[in-house]
């Protein structure tokens, strides 16, 4: 049986989940403004960072951080507070707070506890970049950041290789020319939008295609948040089913692609995050 939450309109204890601005101090809801300042304490990952926000706004506020780092002690605190009546506004260093930032365990330790929680909707990176992009927007889908081992990675890509919507991810900076090599060899030809700073001084959108956005980058890293969009191929490739063998693996691409052995092994130990070597290791060890 579904539990419904408990009315907002009474005196009980309420976590609103509030976005705030990506970069431009501008962009906030006036709700969202009335929340923060109604709230009884502010729950953020960086006080210093929502400090500058509050005092743009004259707010003063008792914060208390909630990062990825005491989340597990920090969620149970707060819930303590919340059963006790307390409101609480959880924002995040900028955008939406859950999204690729700390906030679902609070959420759903609230929601087991029957204590109300209520988005307050506004500013969120991965929306402005997409409708900015000029990429599809009617289907996309959300990886966020991905793993930051290059073996973890190419496996995730790996798992994308059949995607046909628009794929966004956030990327760190120093990450992205090597992120963008990988999605290039496995994702293929497709146009892609590195979204940088969106809404900041120096927002900037650069397009191409991965190959180039990797040259680009490559060259010059960027500095700054950013978000990646990728868009669909022109044919995507079908998705790589990786509970197939290797060596089955590799027979299938000499079949399917008419590729040489050492091409199909180059392409499947690809595909795994694996080196031509220790994918040869594996084929001969399955052999014998």
């Amino acid at each position: 049986m579904m539990k419904k939450q408990k009315p907002t309109e009474e005196r009980t204890g309420c976590l609103y989940l509030v976005a705030t601005p990506i970069g431009n101090l501008e962009d906030i809801t006036l709700r969202a403004l009335r929340v923060l300042k109604e709230a009884d304490v502010i729950a953020c990952e960086d006080t210093r960072q929502t400090q500058k926000l509050l005092g743009h706004y004259d707010i003063a506020k008792r914060l208390v951080s909630y990062h990825e780092h005491n989340e597990m002690t920090r969620a149970a605190e707060l819930v303590i507070e919340l059963e006790q009546g307390a409101h609480v506004a959880l924002v995040s260093d900028a955008g939406t707070p859950g999204i690729s930032d700390p906030g679902h365990r609070l959420v759903t330790l609230c929601q087991r506890h029957e204590i109300p929680v209520v988005p307050v909707p506004g500013p969120s990176a991965l929306v402005a970049a997409l409708v900015a992009s000029g990429l599809p927007t009617d289907e996309f889908v959300f990886v966020g950041f991905l793993p930051a081992r290059a073996g973890e990675r190419r496996r995730a890509l790996g798992r994308l290789a059949g995607e046909r919507r628009t794929i966004a991810f956030y990327e760190a900076p120093h990450r992205l020319a090597e992120m963008l090599r990988d999605a290039a060899e496995i994702l293929g030809a497709r146009p892609a939008v590195v979204a940088r700073e969106v809404t900041k001084v120096h927002e900037e959108f650069v397009r191409g295609t991965l190959a180039e956005l990797a040259e680009r980058f490559g060259a010059k890293p960027p500095k700054g948040e950013i978000t990646l969009l990728v868009g669909p191929g022109e044919a995507a490739a079908p998705a790589v089913d990786l509970n197939v063998s290797l060596p089955k693996r590799v027979e299938q691409l000499m079949r399917e692609q008419q590729m040489d052995h050492k091409a199909a092994l180059k392409q499947a130990a690809r595909e795994r995050g694996l080196s031509k070597r220790d994918a040869y290791k594996v084929v001969l060890s399955e052999r014998q």
